[in-house]
């Protein structure tokens, strides 16, 4: 049976091997899952998914293999409408009325039921006892009354649903989407270079067994300071403009950024990098830093990530007097140019869609000019740009 779940994952392009396949084998032999279904599914997940990215491709896989976990569609995945569910009301029952309600005979009859309501309900209801809705006594919704129910959104409130239907937990961590605090987060992570640093406080177990052996059995506890990423990471973000849309995307990333890399150092800039950037949005008029001044002042060790649309016309990027805002006397290309050859390590994280990439002419120079190492803004994207920054 697992062979035939083996290619199921492989079929929803989750990347299993042979080796996770038996380790998940070995497991069960062990006992470590027995009689449960959400015992399996955890141990599943754990043996065979090895990247949190792949979760969602694997709960979809898994409820489409072994039938009956998941027999309908996500009813909060676009087939119910958001304002049939919004709770306006709660009907206050007796325990009387609530004695009443006839149960649906148990769970297979109530998901038929659910099928057959969706397929007949054409607008939104609260109340009642027939409809997917608010409130009521409808075994099908929230915020109302029914012993033997299908909770669909809202919050739990009488602890009775048989079934609870939600959202998959890791939607939002697959390839084709953009990017949260926590997914680059886990992108980020990958960008590592470990120093140790600072006191003496971690035990190096190889080094005390050698200096034990050498000491006729007598225990030399040797000690090293502890292991911190080194990492580090200059940010350049655009601001203004074309970007404005795309602000949350960026706040997420540098939230991220910050909070991942000791060694960060950030400058804003508008559609192009010129001879001067800033890190006060709201003094950028009055207190601004020199480029030449960044790259005499951070070592070649550091690794350079730019985040904008690269949209503007293309004059800004080529041409001396180029920019909208001053005279720059020297066009972006240029500071391109000595930031790339300052920093060989060096990518641009471009948060529109890449399908648009082809019809801005300045998007196709600033990619050229980074030696095509731009990047969409999504999962996908991001662990491609720290694979080419972590070399």
């Amino acid at each position: 049976m697992l062979v035939d779940f083996f290619y199921t994952l492989r079929k929803a392009r989750v990347p299993v091997t042979i080796r996770e396949l038996l380790t998940l084998l070995e497991a069960l032999e062990q006992h470590l899952a027995f009689g449960s279904w959400d015992d399996f599914y955890l141990l599943a997940r754990t043996c065979l998914v090895k990247d949190e990215k792949y979760f969602d491709r694997f709960d979809q896989a898994f409820s489409h293999y072994f039938k009956g976990l998941a027999e309908l569609p996500d009813p909060l995945d676009n087939l119910i409408p958001d304002d049939w569910l919004e709770s306006d009301f709660i009907r206050n029952l007796s325990d009387e009325e609530k004695a009443e309600i006839e149960k649906l005979g148990g769970l297979d009859k109530l998901m038929e039921t659910l099928a057959q309501r969706l397929e007949e309900q054409m607008k939104r209801h609260a109340g009642g006892s027939k409809w997917v809705g608010t409130g009521g006594t409808s075994p099908f919704g929230h915020s109302g009354y029914n012993p033997e129910g299908v909770r669909i959104g809202g919050q739990s409130k009488n602890k009775r649903a048989v079934k609870v239907w939600e959202k998959r937990q890791f939607r939002d961590l697959d390839d084709n989407v953009e990017l949260g605090t926590r997914n680059i987060k886990v992108a980020l992570r990958k960008l590592r270079k470990f120093a140790r640093t600072g006191a003496a406080e971690e035990l190096d177990l190889d080094d005390t067994i050698r200096s034990t052996a050498n000491n006729a059995g007598l225990l030399d506890l040797k000690m090293v300071p502890e292991r911190h990423n080194a990492a580090k990471v200059l940010l350049f973000l655009d601001v203004g403009g074309s970007m404005d849309p795309f602000i949350r995307q960026c706040e997420q990333l540098f939230s991220a950024a910050r909070t991942e890399f000791k060694h960060l150092e950030y400058f804003y800039f508008h559609n192009c990098v010129y001879e001067k950037v800033w890190k006060d949005n709201s003094r950028r008029w009055n207190e601004h830093i020199s480029m030449f001044d960044v790259l005499h002042t951070y070592g070649r060790d550091y690794r350079v990530i730019f985040v904008g649309d690269a949209a503007m016309a293309p004059y800004e990027v080529s041409e001396r007097y180029g920019s909208v805002e001053h005279r720059n006397e020297e066009s972006g290309a240029t500071w391109l140019q000595r930031i790339t050859e300052t920093w060989d390590k060096a990518i641009w994280l471009n948060p529109s869609h890449e399908r648009y990439w082809d019809y801005t002419a300045s998007t196709q120079m600033i990619r050229n000019l980074m030696d095509n190492k731009m990047y969409p803004l999504t999962l996908e994207g991001m662990d491609a740009g720290i694979r080419h920054l972590s070399k």
